[in-house]
């Protein structure tokens, strides 16, 4: 399949930092068995993708602005233009091993999210999607999945822990949903949850304070794959970090569910 040339000089910048992510995951098994832990190799391993991605795509467009989990914003001359970019989404899982990972880059223009890519390199499974143009996983076209009846469908979502996240929230969320739909699912990686509702894998997803670099690509690949992408209040998403997709049916009725919750 033929890509647009925004597109290749993404695929090239994650199969690259990618390479590099693999190598350091097959080191985690060793590192589990040492006292310190392999925490401090992932951070690593974290930043040294990122600046992979930034060298790479910084090359290929000049002066686009860049903002990466771990380096922050950094201004370019083009300020119509701007890479949002996680170098590892899902930490948590490559530190214990766990391969649910992926490097997420989305381009904005003017405000408007108009290319996505999401990769995870443990599968090779590497979804992209431009507006416009539809969303693909290696290749393969997708589209959201078109259950109607909530009690059929499997949501993923987040869940906080150890300082992060509203306990007594996501309590009162769960217990509204748990009882109306057939699975919920935590794979950690919030990137790869909002490629498995592209993908038709999951029915629906919501989280609440993600950051925009979780999200920016998810945003549009869900549009492309003929979805429902938001904020569960109505606002921008990217701002807010609070999450909610589906088709439209599933979208409407994950609103009508957890807007009232707060």
């Amino acid at each position: 399949m033929l890509h647009s040339a925004l597109m290749n000089v993404m695929v090239k910048a994650a199969r690259r930092a990618g390479r590099s992510l693999k190598r350091d995951f097959g080191e985690i098994e060793n590192l589990q068995v040492s006292l310190k832990g392999p925490a401090n190799f992932v951070s690593l391993a974290d930043k040294r993708a990122e600046e992979m991605l930034y060298a790479d795509l910084a090359k290929a467009r000049p002066g686009y602005g860049f903002i990466g989990e771990e380096g922050g914003i950094r201004e370019g001359d083009d300020k119509t233009h701007t890479w949002i970019v996680d170098p590892l989404d899902g930490t948590t899982n490559f530190l214990h091993g766990i391969p649910q990972f992926a490097i997420s880059i989305g381009l904005q223009r003017e405000g408007v999210m108009i290319a996505g890519l999401i990769y995870n390199p443990a599968n090779e499974e590497l979804y992209m999607a431009e507006r416009g143009k539809g969303a693909f996983m290696n290749d393969q076209r997708l589209r959201v999945a078109a259950r109607r009846q909530l009690n059929d469908c499997v949501i993923a979502c987040g869940l906080p822990h150890l300082g992060r996240g509203d306990f007594a929230q996501n309590q009162r969320e769960m217990a509204a949903l748990q009882p109306k739909v057939a699975g919920l699912r935590r794979f950690g990686a919030a990137s790869l949850d909002l490629a498995a509702v592209a993908a038709g894998r999951f029915d629906g997803f919501w989280e609440r304070n993600l950051s925009p670099w979780d999200l920016a690509a998810g945003v549009v690949m869900i549009r492309e794959a003929g979805g429902v992408v938001g904020d569960i209040h109505g606002g921008d998403v990217l701002k807010t970090g609070n999450v909610v997709c589906g088709n439209e049916y599933v979208h409407g009725e994950l609103v009508k569910i957890l807007k009232p919750l707060g």
